[in-house]
């Protein structure tokens, strides 16, 4: 890889256990706070850019969200939820569903208002273009 994109994590994946309550006035038993997990990515490069695919099983396109800010790419996720039956409510589950979270400072190379971005079967790919001046080119040479 070499030094357009530079990757780093965030989370330790333990989370606190804290009580809540169940609406009656009642305590519903302590559940620890959702994990925060560091997606494991692949980056791809060729003459026209980077390609970032991430791997974020669970994660629905409204629940993910991809910023740029300043030189850092951020990306954010939460895994689906449980879904609970109508009529009922839920009290408490063992079920842990991740928080993902992983930033990278992008080069000046590569233009970070022109990515795109797709989500499909749980992988986000994001393709960022080289800005035009970094691209490699062709020099024509002239008879003289």
């Amino acid at each position: 890889m070499n030094s357009d994109i530079q990757t780093s994590g965030n989370g330790n994946g333990n989370g606190n256990a804290g009580s809540v309550g169940n609406g009656r006035g009642g305590q519903v038993q302590s559940r620890p706070q959702q994990p925060q997990v560091v997606p494991p990515v692949d980056i791809f490069e060729n003459d026209s850019g980077i390609t970032v695919l991430a791997d974020l099983p669970g994660a629905s396109r409204e629940q993910l969200t991809v910023r740029v800010d300043g030189d850092t790419l951020v990306i954010e996720a939460s895994a689906n939820t449980i879904n609970v039956p109508q009529n009922m409510e839920l009290l408490y589950s063992e079920a842990q569903f991740p928080s993902y979270r992983r930033q990278f400072t992008l080069s000046r190379e590569l233009d970070a208002g022109r990515i795109d971005a797709s989500l499909k079967d749980g992988v986000l790919r994001l393709t960022i273009p080289k800005a035009e001046e970094a691209r490699p080119r062709r020099i024509e040479v002239r008879a003289a």
